[in-house]
């Protein structure tokens, strides 16, 4: 195996962890842990930047001149990176929604108790 297609499958590989971690990240904010929230966003932009990182080197190769190959493969990395950045930004408001809605929530109670 080439060291384009390791780095290929190393972006789909991060991408798709980031995403899990998102989704996860997601359903803690909706149990109101967001703690562990938290850590869950951080490990997916980690994972996140990390995939994006090797795709980025690949462009700056194309851009310097040296041909990068475009497969299926590499197709398929970049649609799992555009999915990943998309839930990366839904996670992010998904939480924001959760945060203001336990503070409603929270000033309600007070009021109420």
């Amino acid at each position: 195996m080439s060291q384009s297609e390791l780095d290929i499958l190393e972006i789909i590989s991060s991408v798709g962890q980031a995403r899990n971690y998102y989704i996860e990240a997601i359903q803690e904010a909706k149990s109101g842990n967001y703690e562990a929230c938290n850590e869950l966003l951080k490990k997916g932009n980690e994972m996140y930047a990390k995939g994006h990182r090797i795709h980025q080197l690949m462009v700056q190769t194309e851009a310097g001149g040296e041909r990068v190959e475009l497969n299926l493969l590499l197709t398929h990395a970049q649609d799992q990176l555009m999915s990943a950045e998309a839930f990366k930004i839904l996670c992010d408001e998904f939480v924001d929604v959760y945060r203001k809605f336990d503070e409603v929530n929270n000033r309600l109670d007070m009021l109420q108790g």
